[in-house]
């Protein structure tokens, strides 16, 4: 009884566990290009109050820019209603709350080729025209060459072309959590739980890109990427994530 009322005792020092909200969940393919650009334009699309969160070493050094082609191969709502696939381009800053120890990635432009999904939880979704193709070449050798297309243009007058081609090399799979927060309305974050296989395509240690072509321009995008330097591409096969809401 002494034992029970004592860890009855301990149970009740500890802080609460916030509750969360499952919202739903997807697998995709998706590869992601990352950018050093001006800080001064990085800044111009960033909510008050929040600042880049630029790492000074390690693969993510620099990078203060992310533009991830997503190619959602199925979804579902927190009931399991399966939801239409997509193709969605996203733009994303690493940021913290300035004066605070909260960080995360800062998520302000979205075109999704689904009419239905703008202008989505973020309130930064835009319709776009989407068009995508991939080939996967495989030698005799077992070498892999893979080459990726991406056109899409959007309602507002923004554009993205994208034509890559890679050697596919070893993949490292694992876990991670990420916050999710929106440029639209940063006090709004998402919970991201995923499990992904991971080919850093081009980064520190390695350069597998054959041959890359990289466009953007229009009113949103063309003073971001004026002077952007590409430091970065990442394949990832396959992602596969469950998203929840923080408790309110």
């Amino acid at each position: 009884m002494r034992a029970l009322l004592v860890g009855l005792l301990l149970l009740a020092g500890q802080p609460a566990v916030a509750a969360e909200k499952f919202v739903g969940g997807n697998t995709d393919a998706r590869t992601t290009l990352a950018f050093k650009a001006s800080d001064a334009a990085i800044r111009k699309v960033l909510p008050e109050g929040w600042e880049i969160d630029l790492a000074t070493n390690g693969p993510d050094k620099d990078i203060n820019l992310r533009v991830t082609f997503i190619d959602r191969l199925t979804a579902y709502d927190a009931e399991g209603k399966a939801l239409d696939p997509a193709r969605t381009t996203t733009l994303s800053i690493p940021a913290k709350k300035t004066g605070s120890e909260t960080r995360g990635t800062m998520l302000f432009l979205i075109y999704s080729s689904n009419e239905g999904g703008v202008p989505g939880p973020y309130g930064v979704s835009i319709q776009a025209n989407t068009n995508m193709e991939k080939r996967v070449r495989i030698d005799a050798a077992g070498a892999t060459t893979v080459d990726e297309s991406w056109e899409l243009q959007s309602q507002v007058g923004d554009s993205i072309q994208l034509q890559v081609q890679y050697l596919r090399g070893p993949t490292t799979t694992g876990k991670a959590e990420q916050l999710m927060y929106s440029g639209a309305k940063p006090r709004f974050y998402r919970i991201y739980r995923s499990e992904q296989a991971r080919d850093v395509v081009r980064g520190p240690d390695t350069d597998r890109v054959k041959k890359i072509d990289f466009k953007a321009s229009g009113p949103k995008l063309g003073p971001l990427f004026d002077g952007a330097q590409l430091i970065g591409v990442i394949s990832e096969p396959w992602y596969t994530r469950q998203t929840y809401l923080p408790e309110s």
